[in-house]
């Protein structure tokens, strides 16, 4: 499945099944279900957070935007905000669209006004623009935390009088706060005699804890630190796609729009902007408040303290680990060092990123029919099932095809939903910190990266290459199937009359024709142990002991000296075997 079209599905609707809260004029109008993106662009403009904006925007005022940096009205204005939707979610005479959220639920009714193709170079071409205002049906419900996600004009009011000046410093963020971040936000508060505002951006991906609910228990648990009058409101604003520029004026003008009179930002948010270096207050192109670039600040071992750069004697400085290094430290479950966090912060780091060992995983095999992929999976899960470390559950994909996708043809479309549904069931595996073998044929790339994106949002994913000659399957068919394919018996056969898609992204490549079912079984596992997913003895140790190493030095030193741990995302580099 597509990753546009599983941005915005149509659901025809008919008044029998319109739901409860849905007007009866709008009964028979199409509806379509938003993505994630497009749900939070929704509820920042019906709750005044996108204000002067009361709708998505036609091809005039995101000329206007992407030229000017205004509105087609004058207005400054720093970001498009569009909706984008699969050429079939709306009707061709349609000129109403309800839009609802992943239940179902209606949440507004755009009005049409302009249709258009979709972004040259967008991920899929055949994308239709939709534009217009839209009216608001009731209060959105999903998301985390959604008693904390509070209108725009609320938390004006509350924060109004709340400091002597009047001055409101606002921080959005998609990571963790640590204690470099809660120096810079109490310094510069103080400074501005002002009130803090943390806006948890929730829509997207969140940087080291992965989920937007775990970003806001860790900016909860580190408000503990920081003025007892600070507030924190999660915000659904989305990557905007464009660079770190078009990011931070996005979340100027939303901090602008919840009470905020000044915007905290990293330097490497401002760098290249047209006001200055670090520490200056910058005006930026459409955004409404000026934007303090924190400075580099460092750990000073000696006064057991962050501050600036400037004030810690050279060479005596801590830099802050990485976000690689960090998730490096939490994978081999190594505590997180105390200058670098507080206990409530670490402990949400670490229940939010346990270490590999405790994690849940989806190894996916790929590959041929015939290639071997199901021989080593079997292998793999009785291998696993005698350590009896992990619960371990294998969709093989015959048994797949049988069970969970019976009744699906082998066409584009089917065969996309059969790896989604996969995809599905190994994610709530991996949910839950299990093992969950896979071994479809998966031949098409994008179904593969939509599989490890769904596992990637709550554990981890491994992509496993059986790259066995397609001359050596055809072989080892018992059934005739190739031969069959290669006669014109049957059609769309993977391989023959039907492409594989080689992988690019894979963690180990494997070829049966020149190793035995054993030698591929021990190289998985050998992977699944250097990894840190299996703990053997000799790794355990040696991975804990190189992330100390890490901690103790406070991360790699301006000259590049210090040895850090250092694993991929989703495991060491391709080996091929």
């Amino acid at each position: 499945m597509s990753a546009s079209r599983s941005e915005a599905q149509l659901s025809e609707q008919s008044s029998s099944a319109a739901p409860p809260a849905l007007p009866a004029e709008l009964a028979d109008s199409p509806a379509c279900t938003l993505g994630e993106a497009q749900l939070g662009d929704l509820e920042l403009l019906t709750s005044g957070a996108f204000a002067p904006l009361r709708g998505f925007m036609d091809a005039a005022e995101v000329t206007a935007v992407t030229e000017h940096g205004t509105l087609a009205d004058g207005t400054p204005w720093p970001v498009p905000v569009t909706l984008d939707v699969p050429p079939g979610a709306v009707p061709a005479d349609a000129t109403r669209l309800v839009l609802q959220d992943p239940e179902g639920s209606p949440l507004a009714v755009l009005s049409i006004t302009e249709r258009a193709p979709g972004p040259p170079g967008s991920a899929d071409s055949r994308l239709v623009r939709l534009a217009g205002p839209v009216t608001p049906l009731r209060e959105p419900e999903h998301g985390p935390f959604r008693q904390l996600r509070r209108r725009p004009e609320d938390v004006r009011a509350e924060l109004a009088g709340g400091s002597p000046g009047g001055n409101v410093l606002a921080y959005a963020t998609r990571r963790a706060l640590n204690k470099r971040h809660i120096g810079q936000l109490r310094h510069y508060a103080g400074q501005l005699n002002a009130r803090l505002l943390v806006l948890p951006l929730v829509c997207g991906p969140a940087e080291i804890v992965t989920r937007p609910e775990a970003l806001v228990r860790a900016v909860l648990a580190a408000r503990q630190h920081l003025p007892a009058d600070t507030l924190v409101v999660p915000v659904p604003l989305a990557p905007r796609g464009g660079g770190k520029d078009l990011d931070l004026r996005a979340q100027g003008i939303v901090a602008a729009a919840y009470g905020a009179t000044h915007l905290l930002a990293e330097p490497s948010d401002v760098a290249g902007s047209p006001a200055g270096t670090r520490n200056d207050t910058l005006t930026l192109p459409g955004v409404p408040i000026p934007v303090i670039s924190a400075g580099e600040w460092a750990y000073d071992p000696r006064s057991e303290v962050w501050r600036p750069l400037a004030l810690i004697e050279p060479g005596a400085e801590q830099d802050e680990l990485t976000a690689s290094e960090l998730g490096a430290l939490l994978d081999s479950g190594t505590e997180v060092p105390g200058w670098l966090a507080p206990p409530s912060v670490a402990r949400e780091l670490r229940r939010a990123r346990p270490p590999r060992a405790e994690r849940g995983l989806a190894i996916f095999f790929t590959g041929l029919s015939g290639s071997g992929k199901s021989t080593i999976a079997r292998g793999l899960a009785e291998a696993l099932t005698e350590r009896g470390d992990r619960t371990v559950s294998l969709l093989d994909g015959d048994h797949v095809r049988r069970l969970l996708s019976a009744g699906l043809t082998f066409s584009r479309a089917d065969r996309d939903l059969n790896i989604a549904r996969i995809g599905y069931v190994a994610a709530e595996v991996a949910r839950h910190g299990g093992i969950a073998i896979c071994a479809p044929i998966a031949p098409y790339a994008e179904a593969r990266a939509a599989a490890r994106r769904m596992v990637a949002e709550v554990g981890d994913f491994l992509l496993v290459y059986v790259s066995t000659p397609v001359d050596v399957c055809a072989a080892r068919d018992r059934k005739g199937l190739y031969a069959k394919a290669r006669a014109g018996l049957i059609t769309g056969f993977t391989g023959v009359s039907d492409p594989y898609e080689e992988p690019r992204d894979a963690d180990l490549v494997l070829d049966t024709s020149v190793m035995t079912r054993q030698e591929a079984v021990d190289a998985v596992l050998k992977l699944l142990t250097t990894g840190g997913w299996l703990a053997g003895p000799d790794e355990k140790a040696e991975a804990g002991a190189a992330a100390a190493a890490t901690v103790s030095r406070g991360g790699e030193g301006r000259d590049g000296s210090a040895a850090v741990l250092r694993v991929g995302p989703f495991g060491p580099a391709v080996r091929r075997l």
